[in-house]
């Protein structure tokens, strides 16, 4: 049994396997549809929503986890371990981060002896979900709490996401476009790119199909880790597989992928990409490892 619990939330859009296998503590976020208040991954599964999504008038909105859910998470996660790390998406685009700083706060009034750190990743989807996953590996081999947040913020800086869709417009309704906003009105049949830096979403350029798109993304990938770097990669996508089956020919083509997930966004995240997203989320892996 691990020393240290790993708590996150249903965004990082972690496979479910991985979930139970490493044991981590997912608190889902909730989908505000219509009269409907649908609790991610819970209430609502992704086929169904995003075949909604494609069709949807109105986009419905989200809303992070509250400090009491994270802390009832919390309360279940203290019944094995005394010590825990929360990792949650960017703080720019989310709630979530502070919601789990408070319910730590609130914990420590009824489990004094329970200790809890809180990360705001910078990041958002697998990117994030890389670092639970880590964390959760190194917990199962007796890492301490010190060395496991170490390990999480070493990677902050290192893991990135890089995404295209067949329009941004589910991003500019959902007010999370970030410096991208002037890409909205310009690239009516053209795929664009998009990253994060520092916890806000960027514009990387784009393509004018989708292969030229996934042209682009091998290309940033390999001029960040060299040709036939070695990653571990999560190969992210919004009811479109077979488009990040064709990712993943094209980037183990070039680079050494020495882990590779396929993962499917949850409907909450989904609700800001839109039907059709394909991207990456990946880090580089130092020789030694």
């Amino acid at each position: 049994m691990s020393r240290v619990g790993v708590a996150t939330d249903s965004c990082a859009s972690i496979p479910e396997a991985l979930i139970s296998e490493l044991d981590i503590e997912v608190v889902p976020y909730y989908i505000h549809r219509g009269r409907d208040t649908l609790r991610d991954l819970v209430d609502v599964k992704r086929k169904e929503f995003f075949e909604w999504l494609a069709t949807a008038k109105e986009l419905p909105k989200t809303a992070n986890p509250s400090a009491g859910e994270f802390l009832e998470a919390y309360k279940r996660l203290a019944e094995r371990v005394k010590e825990i790390v929360s990792i949650h998406m960017t703080s720019w685009g989310s709630g979530a981060y502070q919601a789990a700083t408070v319910a730590k706060e609130m914990l420590a009034q009824s489990h004094p002896n329970v200790r809890v750190e809180v990360i705001d990743s910078r990041q958002t989807s697998l990117c994030y979900g890389w670092m639970a996953i880590e964390a959760a590996r190194a917990a199962l081999v007796g890492k301490t709490l010190d060395e496991i947040v170490r390990l999480v913020r070493d990677m902050i800086p290192i893991t990135r996401m890089i995404q295209t869709a067949d329009t941004l417009k589910y991003l500019y309704m959902g007010g999370r476009i970030g410096k991208a906003q002037h890409l909205v009105g310009s690239l009516l049949n053209i795929k664009p790119l998009i990253g994060m830096e520092d916890g806000v979403i960027v514009p990387l350029g784009h393509a004018r199909r989708r292969l030229g798109a996934y042209r682009k993304i091998v290309e940033m990938m390999e001029k960040q880790v060299g040709h036939r770097g070695k990653v571990k990669v999560a190969f992210v996508h919004a009811a479109a597989l077979g488009e990040a089956e064709s990712l993943r020919e094209m980037v183990e083509e070039r680079l050494t992928c020495v882990e590779v997930l396929m993962a499917e966004l949850s409907p909450a995240l989904g609700v800001h990409t839109g039907p059709g997203t394909v991207g990456v989320c990946y880090f580089r892996v130092s020789d030694r490892s």
